[in-house]
C-alpha cells in the first residue's frame, strides 16, 4: 500500500514522503480498514514538527481521523462486518489501509458521506466532551468559541447552538465572519479588530461568557480570563497560536472561574464507553441536520502535505479533507 511517512521533524510540506509499505494485517481484536478519506488536523502539524504530546518514533505515518470501509477482521472481533462503513481516530491513518483496535471504530452516520464523516470523530468528539462532559454547558448560557471558523471551532459552534446556548464566535478575519454566522453563531467578533473582552461584556450585558472554548492559547486565553462569567468555565483544548499561556491562579480565585483541560484521546483510552455514547448522540444530531461537518477543500491523496501545511498557516475554514480512495 501507499502511505505518507514523516521522515524527520519539520514543516509538513518538507518532511512528508510518499512511500510503498507492506499491507498491514489485523491481530486479535483489530480491524483492517480501507481508508476513504482523512481529515487533516492541527495535531498532524505538531506531529510533523515533533511538538505533539505523543511523539512516535521516526519514520511514522501521521493522520489521526478518517472514514473508510472494513476490509478484514482479526480474531475475536464482533459487531463489525466486512463492508461496514466506519469512522475512527488513531495516529497512523494517512495511508490506503490502516489497522485499528475494534473499540476505536464506530459506524459512519448514514446522513454523512465519507468526505464529511472523515471529520466527525476528533473535531466533534472534542467539542462534545468539552461542552458537555467538562464544562456541563446548560441551555441559555453564553458560549465563547475561539477559532470558530476552524474545524474544531466550527463543530463547537454547531454543538453549542444545538444545546441551546448563545454562541459568540471569534474568528481570525472578516472573511471568516460570515462562515461563523452561517454555522449559527449569534454574534461574531474578529480577532485583532474587536476588543474581545469589552465586546463580550457588552453583548452579555456585563454577565460575561459562561463557557469558553479555547484551542488557541496565548492572547486568546488571556482575553478569556478577562471576560469569563462568575462561575464560568474555560476549557483548554490546545495552543494553535504556538504560545502556552500562564494562568495567575489568584485571578481564578478572585473571579470564581474554573480552567478545565481536555485531551480527548484520554477518553478514547480510558473511557471508550463515553466515546461510544457521544458518537450515538452525534449520529442523532447528524440525522436531524443539527450538525454538518464544514468542508473547506478536498485534495487528492498525493497532495496530503499541502493540505496539512495549510493548517499550519491558519488559512482554512472548516476541514481540509484528503481523499484517499474514491
Amino acid at each position: 500500500m501507499r502511505a505518507w511517512h514523516v521522515t524527520r521533524n519539520g514543516e509538513p510540506e518538507d518532511v512528508l514522503e510518499l512511500v510503498e509499505v507492506e499491507d498491514p494485517t489485523p491481530d486479535a481484536g483489530e480491524v483492517l480498514v480501507r481508508v476513504a478519506a482523512v481529515a487533516a488536523n492541527f495535531p498532524d502539524v505538531l506531529l510533523s514538527r515533533g511538538e505533539y504530546q505523543v511523539r512516535p518514533d521516526l519514520p511514522f505515518i501521521p493522520g489521526i481521523e478518517f472514514a473508510g470501509t472494513v476490509q478484514a477482521l482479526g480474531p475475536g472481533v464482533e459487531g463489525l462486518a466486512v463492508g461496514d462503513r466506519v469512522v475512527g481516530g488513531k495516529i497512523g491513518v494517512l495511508s490506503e489501509l490502516a489497522v485499528l483496535p475494534a473499540q476505536d471504530l464506530h459506524p459512519t452516520p448514514g446522513a454523512l458521506d465519507d468526505i464529511a464523516a472523515s471529520g466527525l470523530m476528533i473535531a466533534y468528539q472534542t467539542a462534545w466532551f468539552a461542552l458537555h462532559r467538562r464544562a456541563a454547558l446548560r441551555e441559555g448560557e453564553w458560549l465563547l468559541v475561539h477559532a470558530a471558523a476552524g474545524g474544531v471551532g466550527a463543530a463547537t459552534v454547531q454543538l453549542g447552538v444545538a444545546a441551546g446556548a448563545h454562541v459568540i464566535a471569534v474568528v481570525g478575519s472578516e472573511a471568516k465572519a460570515q462562515v461563523a454566522r452561517d454555522l449559527g453563531a449569534h454574534e461574531v467578533l474578529v480577532r485583532g479588530v474587536d476588543d474581545i473582552p469589552a465586546r463580550v461584556k457588552e453583548i452579555t450585558d456585563g454577565h460575561g461568557a459562561d463557557v469558553v472554548f479555547d484551542p488557541v492559547g496565548g492572547s486568546a486565553f488571556e482575553a478569556s480570563t478577562r471576560c469569563v462569567a462568575f462561575e464560568g468555565r474555560i476549557v483548554v483544548i490546545g495552543f494553535a497560536s504556538g504560545e502556552v499561556p500562564t494562568l495567575r491562579t489568584n485571578v481564578a480565585l478572585v473571579k470564581n472561574f474554573a480552567v478545565l483541560g481536555l485531551y480527548w484521546a484520554l477518553y478514547s483510552q480510558r473511557r471508550p464507553d463515553l466515546v461510544a455514547e457521544a458518537h450515538e448522540a452525534l449520529t442523532r444530531l447528524a440525522a436531524s441536520g443539527a450538525i454538518a461537518p464544514l468542508v473547506d477543500e478536498v485534495v487528492p491523496f498525493e497532495r496530503a502535505p499541502e493540505a496539512i501545511q495549510k493548517l499550519a498557516g491558519g488559512q482554512t475554514t472548516g476541514r481540509v479533507v484528503i481523499e484517499v480512495a474514491r
